[in-house]
């Protein structure tokens, strides 16, 4: 985990991407919209690490591919250094895309299996010149191998020569090739053995702390990105429900999806294990097309209350509490051991 500062590289103001839903094939029509991110605001430090958390569907994925602008928004604004990245164009919109870099999540598919892992790491030199002239481009490309622990000597070798462990190494050099400012990591471990998870967590911080790097972490798994986020914000249904340091989310988590999330983390020792009470979330996920009024999340909370029903809550630090949580009902618990 890095140590952070308190300028804002990134600002997220109210970003929302819904995408229609079209009935015809020749007539189309509009009959609704999936609702993918809906309202999400966060700031990212430089040098700090935000992890965004959520059950698939959430909208995480959506948001790092509006954050990368390969997806336009609906509404909202998203700056980095204080300028608007959607209204760039052409160069400077190039010159941005040098800073915000992103890792894929499979390994297997991210990678252009016909190009050598020279090409695909040297890729980004051929589109931005100006970083690296033609004749440094080898060493340029051996030297971020090395970074990433693999063989420098391994450049003419091909995607499938790899283990998966080795193609996610890949990916990150690829990322690094520009010096960006900030890496989005969209589930860059999920596809991996756990043992290796571990590897490329720590190359990860590894290079945050070499490069100065700012993250944003996104996962499925709270434990994933513990010991690597400073901050934490968990996803329901493609808002926000919750916000906080690492020690605020894992130890006095206040929302009741954070603590269902955090129920179910796996706890090695037996003892501790069979003391410990699960909290099972009852019904299914609500469409994104039609989500429930008020809270998201009433529909399978055990808390729930009109109020619930008639109200959204807010993002906001509730009495009592030391951090952001959207619950009406929100109630600091500590459900991790240690």
């Amino acid at each position: 985990m890095s140590s952070t500062g308190t300028e804002p590289i990134l600002q997220v103001q109210d970003l929302v991407k819904h995408f229609p839903v079209q009935l015809g094939v020749v007539f189309k029509r509009t009959v609704g919209h999936v609702r993918a991110v809906d309202g999400v605001s966060f700031d990212l430090r430089r040098g700090e690490t935000l992890g965004v958390v959520g059950e698939s569907g959430c909208g995480k994925s959506t948001l790092a591919q509006v954050l990368m602008r390969l997806e336009p928004p609906t509404a909202g604004a998203v700056r980095f250094h204080g300028e608007d990245i959607f209204g760039k164009r052409g160069k400077d919109l190039k010159a941005l895309r040098r800073q915000i870099q992103i890792v894929l999540q499979d390994p297997y598919t991210s990678l252009n299996p016909r190009m050598t892992v020279g090409d695909i790491v040297g890729e980004p030199f051929e589109i931005h010149t100006e970083v690296a002239p033609k004749g440094e481009r080898r060493r340029k490309v051996q030297e971020l191998l090395d970074v990433v622990g693999l063989n420098p000597e391994h450049i003419n070798r091909y995607p499938h020569q790899f283990s998966g462990g080795q193609r996610q190494r890949i990916g990150i050099a690829r990322a690094l090739a520009l010096r960006p400012e900030v890496i989005i990591c969209d589930e860059p471990v999920s596809a991996l053995d756990v043992s290796i998870q571990a590897q490329v967590m720590n190359l990860l911080g590894d290079l945050q702390t070499e490069f100065g790097l700012s993250y944003i972490f996104i996962a499925h798994d709270l434990s994933v990105v513990r010991h690597l986020s400073d901050r934490v914000a968990v996803m329901y249904l493609g808002k926000i429900v919750e916000l906080g340091t690492e020690d605020e989310i894992y130890n006095r988590a206040a929302h009741p999806y954070t603590q269902a999330l955090l129920s179910a983390v796996p706890v090695p020792d037996p003892s501790v294990r069979a003391g410990r009470q699960r909290i099972r979330l009852t019904g299914d996920v609500p469409s994104p097309v039609n989500p429930p009024s008020g809270c998201r999340f009433r529909t399978r909370c055990w808390k729930a209350t009109e109020i619930c029903a008639e109200e959204e809550p807010a993002l906001e630090v509730r009495q009592g509490g030391h951090h952001p949580s959207a619950c009406h009902h929100a109630e600091e618990q500590h459900l991790l051991p240690g």
